[in-house]
């Protein structure tokens, strides 16, 4: 079992950063991947980064240049940074850990930005 627990989130200007923590616990063995996914008011959940065990990592188009996804394994920890936020990255923000047998969400952090 696998359990998720987004933090980080809160309201900033457009323009401004913000770091969002996912602490992961439990088995992450067999991961296939992590990443952060967001769902914006009136939206579907939509894919921001993934990152693999090896270091790849991937960004949907929206975020590239802005949002870094990194982790550290001593603390098992997921991170987003983003920066030069825009009011369409208003959204709430999703920890994700797939693995073969299924993935596993934490419950969101709200992020909104104004402009």
């Amino acid at each position: 079992q696998v359990q998720l627990v987004e933090s980080g989130g809160g309201l900033v200007q457009a323009g401004g950063s913000l770091r969002l923590s996912c602490d992961i616990s439990g088995n992450i063995f067999r991961i296939i991947s992590m990443g952060w996914y967001r769902q914006p008011p009136g939206k579907q959940r939509e894919l921001v980064a993934t990152l693999t065990p090896r270091g790849e990592t991937y960004y949907a188009d929206s975020v590239k240049g802005r949002f870094t996804i990194s982790n550290n394994r001593a603390k098992a920890m997921l991170y987003l940074q983003m920066n030069n936020l825009r009011p369409e990255d208003t959204a709430v923000y999703y920890c994700n850990n797939n693995f073969p047998s299924r993935d596993y969400w934490g419950q969101g952090t709200q992020v909104t930005v104004s402009s």
